[in-house]
């Protein structure tokens, strides 16, 4: 397996202090517009996945689906992890620039 250059950048925003995580944390940062990004787990469900949409699109934050619960929270220390979000723009922009990256090679 390759490393994942989504989830290390995941991984240096959470050691850095730039990641808040769960469903609720998530959703908070959200509404205080405190979040650059926001990720949900490709394997979440789907009123959580409906939820995150709705909410992004009406706060204007980037929504990406990826990965899966267990590895989402693997790279940010934690047990199951469904959402997250990035505070630090810096590090939101490279892990969209990853993602796009991805998206336009597969």
């Amino acid at each position: 397996m390759k490393p994942d250059k989504v989830l290390s950048v995941i991984g240096i925003a959470m050691k850095s202090g730039n990641v808040v995580s769960g469903e609720f944390s998530t959703e908070k940062a959200v509404r205080s517009k405190s979040a650059a990004l926001v990720i949900v787990a490709s394997d979440a469900s789907d009123n959580t996945k409906k939820k995150f949409r709705n909410m992004t699109d009406y706060y204007g934050v980037p929504l990406h689906f990826y990965s899966d619960k267990e590895t989402l929270g693997h790279y940010i220390g934690k047990q199951f992890r469904a959402a997250l979000a990035v505070t630090d723009e810096g590090l939101a922009r490279s892990i969209e620039d990853k993602l796009m990256k991805m998206l336009t090679t597969e």
